[in-house]
């Protein structure tokens, strides 16, 4: 081992031909700060230069979590305090470093293993290697907390199968291993129990095909066979029409698909919509983040952020006042507004002083 950084909420260092990332907030669930991101980003932004690194490997510590999301009640104290500009350059920063994961130039070994939701998906859903275990649970819950899937999430939904996207975006539907192959957020299923040999090997070796010799099937997950329902009641043209087939149906999936977009804010649930089908149109990486910042950037004043923080993390009563009630009630003038263009506070993928 050479070249180790130890700091209280990430470990960074180089272990034989892998630069080593592990996150070490296990009683947070390993939940993303605006320091840790800085850490990583550094590091690897150090190693795509550096001869001595073949490969980026990032984990963490504690067997619930790889990343639960983001430091939330940070951001909800600075945006109660009318202290917006800190969220906003917190997101700015965080999606500069999920461009970089995006872009990365060397194998870049994600080991999702535990809970994995919002900044989690950002840190380890972009890279060319990403491996659930039994104990993965991979998530994008934003509209229940007043926010839209960030994080370049929204390219990954996009993309995925069908309107499995627009489902799993508005519900926050938990997929276990396979689900989230199958979706798009991981590539291969390695049982946790093989987790430290595979790291072994990879820090030997520097080599990511040998992850496929630790590979196996994942057990059989739910969303294959919901396939042909989400398809057909996700492909109506707005969320108010979603919610129009859902009641409109009757059936068990639909009744349970229903209550999950109504625990979410009426905005959110709109906007993501809205954000994914625009992504859709054209999937970079550039479009998702550009799109995701513009609601971001708005969230705490025009948005359901700081109210939907209140209700699930800081008052924990799970009882939300959203600003409009109900999905059929929301002017479609504040979705657009929201998700405007920003002019000169538009994201740039260079930060600025």
């Amino acid at each position: 081992m050479r070249d180790e950084t130890t700091t209280d909420d990430v470990l960074i260092r180089v272990e034989g031909w892998a630069g080593r990332i592990t996150l070490n907030r296990p009683k947070a669930l390993n939940a993303l700060t605006w320091e840790m991101a800085r850490a990583i980003e550094a590091a690897l932004r150090e190693w795509a230069v550096d001869e001595a690194v073949a490969l980026v490997i990032i984990d963490a510590a504690g067997e619930r979590a790889f990343c639960a999301g983001g430091d939330i009640a940070e951001l909800y104290q600075h945006g109660r305090a009318g202290e917006f500009a800190y969220g906003q350059r917190f997101w700015a920063e965080e999606y500069r470093l999920n461009r970089l994961i995006a872009h990365y130039d060397k194998p870049y070994v994600a080991v999702m293993d535990g809970i994995v939701m919002g900044g989690g998906v950002g840190l380890a859903a972009h890279g060319g290697h990403r491996i659930v275990t039994e104990r993965s649970m991979v998530a994008m819950p934003e509209c229940g907390i007043g926010l839209v899937p960030d994080v370049g999430g929204s390219l990954i939904l996009a993309t995925a199968p069908g309107r499995l996207g627009e489902y799993l975006g508005t519900t926050g539907f938990r997929m276990g291993p396979a689900d989230a192959i199958l979706a798009g957020f991981a590539d291969v299923y390695v049982p946790s129990e093989r987790l430290a040999d595979l790291v072994a090997r990879l820090v030997e070796t520097g080599d990511p095909a040998v992850i496929d010799a630790f590979a196996e099937m994942p057990p059989e997950g739910e969303l294959a066979g919901r396939r042909g329902a989400i398809d057909a009641l996700f492909g109506a043209s707005s969320a108010a029409a979603i919610v129009a087939a859902l009641e409109a149906d009757g059936g068990e999936f639909a009744e349970t698909t229903l209550k999950a977009i109504r625990r979410g804010s009426p905005i959110s649930v709109a906007a993501t919509l809205a954000i994914v089908r625009a992504v859709r149109e054209d999937p970079t990486i550039e479009n998702a983040l550009i799109r995701e910042y513009r609601f971001t950037f708005r969230s705490q004043q025009e948005g359901d952020f700081l109210e939907g923080i209140r209700a699930a993390v800081i008052d924990k009563d799970r009882q939300p006042q959203w600003s409009v009630a109900r999905i059929e009630d929301l002017p479609r003038e504040r979705v657009d507004a929201i998700l405007a263009p920003l002019g000169d506070n538009e994201l740039t993928w260079e930060e600025r002083a």
